[in-house]
């Protein structure tokens, strides 16, 4: 933040806004995370949340085979380099490397991590991993097998919202004790909103995340020059929709999104249609899928037995992991899959052709 002591961001953004006026819901959201992010290891069960690599060895595993697969077919380039985009305590990282070297393929490690708190748990569990603030310093000359799971979803949204007058951009504002509430920004927004869009009903909210959309696209002209495959992994739409999604969770609840900015994790659901398209005018292959579908296509289920002859112990514990990460009902319809893959780059493995089709026209 430009203003305000650090110690109470609330605090801080009551001052902004008293002075300033109103702020963007991005820029409420932005620094929200960027001091959460940069305090703390937010994940676990002393954290605030769980994440898939956590629930169950199999989900990292399916990652790094998808890409090991790839690879293969690609000719096993020497010198690909793994990347990972928010790496968390490393869990998806070492599973994936694991499953890699199963296959041949033991690249070097390169961890996208702003968060000097996190790259400290990284690096114990990553030994050799080399750190980058984004993406912008990872190497240029060999290919990149790039993963991402519940990294987007951080990323900070822009709300537009429909108003008698038209369309304008959803703020943070003060109420009268001094609270936090939405109010819509003073400046006509109309020609940022979609021409099919813009005769809404008041009170429709759409969202969009330039921060997802300039990733992706300046990923693809790296993926493109370099080669190499993208998996992402978050919770979203694969179609355009209208609403809020911006939630906020601490302790394992979802708590108001104006509690305690600062100390809890704000997300917004990822708009995939969008981030298809942005891939797409960039020249890269595409394909989608619901999580749950490309865990199974993947071959997850007889991992999970695998798991479970070797440790009959711990057999309904893997099974009621290996359904949390697949069942609709859990995690298997919320969570969606985004391969990007160069044009003279095999497609990945686990999308129905169905659906790679559907992306492509």
């Amino acid at each position: 933040m430009s203003e305000g002591a650090p110690g109470d961001l609330a605090a801080s953004f009551r001052r902004l806004i008293e002075r300033h006026g109103p702020m963007p819901v991005a820029r409420y959201m932005g620094e929200s995370n960027a001091r959460y992010y940069a305090s703390r290891n937010p994940l676990g069960a002393a954290g605030d949340f769980t994440t898939a690599p956590e629930i169950s060895q199999m989900f990292g595993e399916m990652v790094g085979l998808w890409l090991a697969d790839i690879w293969t077919r690609a000719g096993k380039s020497p010198n690909a380099i793994y990347v990972e985009l928010g790496p968390g305590r490393g869990t998806l990282a070492s599973d994936a490397l694991r499953a890699m070297a199963s296959q041949g393929l033991r690249p070097e490690m390169h961890m996208v991590e702003g968060s000097q708190a996190l790259r400290a748990v990284q690096s114990g569990a990553l030994a050799g991993a080399q750190f980058h603030d984004t993406i912008d310093s990872l190497p240029e000359d060999r290919p990149i097998l790039l993963a991402a799971n519940e990294f987007l979803d951080a990323l900070p949204v822009r709300q537009l919202v429909m108003t008698e007058r038209g369309w304008r951009e959803r703020m943070v504002a003060l109420d009268e004790e001094g609270g936090f509430v939405f109010a819509a920004g003073p400046s006509p927004m109309d020609e940022a909103v979609p021409a099919e869009q813009r005769g809404a009903e008041p009170g429709t909210i759409i969202e969009t995340c330039p921060a997802a959309a300039a990733l992706v696209d300046a990923l693809a002209e790296r993926l493109e020059r370099q080669g190499g495959a993208a998996l992402f992994i978050d919770y979203g739409h694969l179609a355009p929709r209208s609403g809020s999604t911006l939630q906020a969770v601490k302790a394992h609840e979802k708590v108001g999104v104006f509690d305690s900015p600062g100390e809890m994790d704000l997300t917004a659901h990822v708009d995939f249609a969008v981030l298809v398209e942005v891939a797409k005018r960039a020249g890269l292959a595409t394909a989608t899928a619901r999580q749950g579908d490309w865990l199974s296509a993947m071959g997850i289920g007889l991992r999970a037995q695998t798991l479970a002859n070797a440790s009959p112990d711990r057999a309904k514990d893997i099974a009621a992991a290996h359904d949390r990460l697949v069942q609709p009902t859990a995690m298997g319809d919320l969570f969606k899959v985004l391969a990007l893959t160069p044009r003279d780059w095999p497609r990945g493995a686990g999308f129905a052709e169905g659906e790679r089709r559907k992306e492509k026209t």
